[in-house]
């Protein structure tokens, strides 16, 4: 079983998606820098926390 996502993670995460879906891909340190430049996000763990969640996203949806 993986971690436990927090809302605030997810409503970062779900709301990115609905305004960037196409900048996205299932790279992870693509998605990392992508989440770098849209979000205003001071810490590091948060920024890798979400494009790890945005990744994961991306990879169920294209299977």
């Amino acid at each position: 079983m993986g971690r436990i996502k927090t809302r605030l993670v997810k409503a970062i995460t779900h709301q990115l998606l609905e305004e960037y879906r196409d900048s996205f891909n299932t790279d992870y340190e693509d998605n990392k820098v992508k989440v770098a430049e849209l979000t205003d996000t001071k810490s590091k763990k948060l920024r890798n926390i979400i494009a790890g969640y945005v990744t994961r996203i991306i990879k169920a949806e294209a299977k």
